[in-house]
């Protein structure tokens, strides 16, 4: 519906713009899903190229403590909502290619 289409809109209108290097909260996230979100740790999703709106979503829910994880819950704890947006923007900005096998 169109109240649907401009909710979305508004809501990408707000989505903070990629930056062209690593926004400096990206570097703890690192350790488990890779400096440039190809993730290192065996339980650790790969956040390059996925949706910024499905990012941040989760990393408010993390901050909140509505989905629960001991690590992520403490790292996003001190987030703002700025830090959210800018590494939601960041990690949906990075290319990635999948290849079949």
């Amino acid at each position: 519906t169109a109240a649907v289409v401009s909710a979305a809109a508004a809501l990408l209108a707000t989505q903070a713009a990629p930056a062209q290097t690593a926004p400096a909260a990206a570097q703890m996230c690192g350790a488990c899903h890779g400096a440039k979100g190809i993730a290192t740790a065996p339980d650790a999703p790969n956040l390059a190229g996925q949706s910024a709106i499905y990012t941040g979503a989760q990393l408010k829910a993390y901050r909140s403590g509505v989905r629960k994880h001991e690590v992520m819950n403490v790292v996003a704890k001190p987030l703002s909502d700025a830090d959210i947006d800018t590494l939601a923007a960041w990690y949906a900005s990075i290319k990635i290619e999948v290849k079949a096998p």
